[in-house]
């Protein structure tokens, strides 16, 4: 049946109601600037009527009849005056306009002693960066003046500099790290710690913009995001580093907040992430929250070296091939995932040799979650056994074009131990908690744009995608539902988003290993690697 398009009213109604308000929102604007003397003369006469019943109300009964006669007295004698009528009326009005102008205190031009003071602190700190012995007319030198340098300066409610515009010498360096990160880490302790500075550097124009970035929102719990296939949030960012919105709900009311989303599946160009930081700083709840939306497109294979339970929600749901806590399950679930990937690979192949789509098991997404397993290549190690990560070799290498997605959370003194293939192919890249510049110039492969600061809340840090830029980060609240410590609200809004249970607790759901067709197909990963460029193109 033929869709009938939508009435007019429905499709540009919000659009003309925007248009109405803002031609009513002018008109008011032009009205209230053309009748401004009418109105300041209205509100005085309304101030001197107020004056006179309170005059009025204040003047004793007994005094009221010669007041009476003395105002009686005066409106004769100015009716039988020349021109005396238009003379008070004239003074009637002047009185009203005094009486009616506004009484609002003028906003203060410009910084007030206690601000001078601090702007003048900041540009003698940057007097020996900003100047040279050599320079005939130096921009910066001691006892100058810092007006000539900051054109434009904004202070918070606490007096701290809040927005501050920096011109800076030609000579300075500013195409070179190093100099550049003296001149951030000084401006960010003058101005005041505690809070993240962005710094734009304008090398063309000579010009440093300081702005103070305001705390990203950590009120939002998990909930279904809406997002096309292939597509994950792990979080939300600054509205002005990315040009998308998501609506969310924030109880009753909803607001659009800007999300930071990771492609996966055949063309992604970061198929695998990397989560690291400290204890309870969110790595964890960033992998329950991927979790979560990852077992609405395919399936998942939870491997938990922390021991901790913390995954146990997910048991036996449908979506969810298992959750491993030991190594022998840890091996065992990461053989079927090598084995898994080899034969979607296989299978696809064939079946584009023979000129047919890959079939549909194929395609269906496979998310392998490994919170901390450098935990079982110790274990591995004390009882001679094979490392499990080695076992992620394939999946890694070959997993984007199988439709199998690798993501690893490690802690900052562990991360050392994961193997070369875990950090070679991990292009998406995610710091949780407090870190140095150099921790996470060394995780991410750049610097973040601000300044990273020593306390912040769970879940909140940076991330990066490949090549892509750096993100601050806000993971939403996704807690364990089974902690004591998790609030009613927050637990609710997990177990709202886990799907039914349709295998008991103690039961296997990870189906057996498929095995490529008895000896014929025994596939080796030299194998593996030749079948590669037709199956994934």
């Amino acid at each position: 049946m033929a869709r009938r398009p939508l009435p007019s009213i429905l499709s540009t109604g919000s659009a003309q109601i925007a248009r109405s308000r803002e031609l009513a929102r002018t008109a008011a604007d032009s009205a209230t600037d053309v009748l401004h003397p009418l109105i300041t003369i209205t509100r005085g006469l309304r101030r001197l009527a107020s004056a006179g019943r309170r005059r009025w109300a204040e003047t004793p009964k007994d005094k009221r009849g010669p007041l009476l006669f003395l105002a009686a007295s005066v409106i004769l004698v100015v009716v039988l005056v020349p021109y005396g009528p238009l003379l008070a009326v004239i003074t009637l009005m002047a009185a009203a306009a005094w009486q009616g102008r506004d009484r609002t205190p003028p906003v203060p031009e410009g910084p007030d002693e206690s601000q001078i003071q601090r702007l003048q602190v900041l540009y003698e700190a940057l007097v020996p960066y900003f100047s040279t012995a050599d320079d005939p007319s130096p921009l910066y030198a001691h006892g100058g003046d810092w007006e000539k340098v900051f054109p434009e300066q904004g202070f918070d409610d606490s007096g701290r500099v809040a927005h501050l515009v920096i011109h800076y010498p030609a000579y300075f360096p500013d195409g070179e790290a190093g100099p550049r990160a003296r001149i951030e880490q000084l401006l960010a302790a003058k101005s005041g710690r505690g809070r993240e500075y962005l710094f734009a550097w304008d090398e063309e124009g000579n010009e440093l913009t300081v702005s103070v970035l305001p705390a990203l929102p950590t009120d939002i719990c998990a909930q279904r995001f809406v997002t096309a296939p292939g597509e994950t949030v792990l979080g939300f960012t600054d509205p002005s580093r990315v040009q998308r919105t998501l609506p969310l709900a924030f109880g009753e009311e909803q607001r659009d907040v800007p999300p930071v989303v990771w492609r996966t599946g055949v063309r992604s160009t970061e198929p695998h992430l990397l989560a690291v930081g400290q204890p309870g700083t969110g790595t964890s709840t960033l992998l329950r929250s991927i979790a979560l939306q990852a077992v609405h497109q395919g399936d998942v294979l939870v491997v938990e070296g922390g021991g901790t339970g913390e995954y146990a929600c997910l048991t036996g749901r449908d979506g969810v091939l298992g959750v491993e806590v030991g190594l022998d399950g840890a091996l065992t679930a990461l053989e079927w995932a090598a084995g898994e990937t080899e034969r979607r690979l296989i299978a696809a192949n064939r079946a584009r040799q023979a000129g047919h789509p890959p079939p549909e098991d194929t395609k269906r997404p496979l998310w392998i979650l490994l919170d901390r397993p450098t935990t079982f290549t110790h274990l591995a190690e004390a009882d001679g056994r094979k490392d499990p990560q080695s076992l992620l070799q394939v999946p890694l290498r070959h997993g984007r074009a199988a439709a199998v997605t690798v993501v690893v959370a490690e802690q900052f003194d562990t991360v050392d131990s994961l193997s070369d293939a875990v950090r070679q192919h991990t292009r998406a890249r995610v710091v949780l908690g407090p870190a140095t510049t150099d921790q996470l110039e060394t995780i991410l492969g750049a610097p973040p744009h601000t300044t990273p600061v020593d306390q912040v809340p769970p879940g909140r840090g940076y991330a990066r995608l490949g090549s892509g830029p750096v993100h601050r980060l806000q993971v939403p609240a996704t807690p364990d539902p089974y902690d004591d410590a998790t609030s009613n609200a927050h637990r609710q809004a997990v177990l709202d988003l886990l799907p039914p249970r349709s295998t008991p607790a103690d039961a296997k759901a990870l189906p057996l290993p498929a095995k490529a067709e008895a000896t014929e197909t025994a596939v080796t990963e030299a194998a593996v690697a030749e079948q590669v460029p037709t199956a994934g193109g």
